[in-house]
């Protein structure tokens, strides 16, 4: 496996914290060397926020990410702000839902509907983090559903499994349709 390096990034409010210890827990459970660490606006909500993974199957001596392979973007400012440096050919995510246009040059931007999915097929806005978790793995392998489904579980309230397991699905789904 080679090393993978995340930005997650969107607005506070999203998830996207969540999003990213859910990354790093399901690349734990599979035994992979992780780093996460996050970072916020000065607003804690609605201000620019990111969460960023390094997983690795070798030690990471350094715990930032440096230049990401993949980066999320649940809004505009996040792709304004977080979305131009990337590795050459990485693959950058759009929440279409919230970003109105975005190009880059030197990477893959894939545009998914991400938060009106999450109204619209789960029937609540804050599966949005769990859609978009489920997207990045699907696009990258970099851990199974399995491990990511146990993560989802491990981190969710009480009660919200069901919705949590079909935004989990939904977002896989639409990560399969994008290779």
């Amino acid at each position: 496996m080679k090393r993978w390096e995340f930005r997650l990034s969107g607005s506070g409010g999203q998830g996207l914290i969540t999003a990213g210890i859910i990354l790093g827990e399901a690349a734990v459970l599979e035994g992979k060397e992780v780093v996460q660490s996050q970072s916020y606006g000065p607003e804690a909500r609605g201000g620019a926020s990111k969460a960023e993974v390094i997983i690795d199957t070798k030690k990471i001596y350094y715990p930032k990410v440096v230049l990401p392979d993949i980066i999320l973007a649940m809004s505009q400012e996040a792709a304004q702000k977080y979305g131009s440096e990337i590795k050459e050919n990485g693959i950058i995510v759009i929440d279409s839902s919230m970003v109105d246009d975005f190009k880059h040059d030197k990477a893959k931007v894939i545009k998914i509907p991400i938060t009106k999915l999450a109204k619209d097929e789960v029937g609540k806005t804050f599966t949005a983090n769990i859609i978009a978790i489920a997207v990045l793995v699907g696009l990258t392998k970099v851990v199974s559903f399995d491990s990511l489904k146990q993560a989802v579980l491990n981190r969710i309230p009480k009660g919200t499994e069901g919705i949590n397991t079909k935004a989990l699905e939904i977002g896989w789904q639409w990560s399969q349709e994008k290779l």
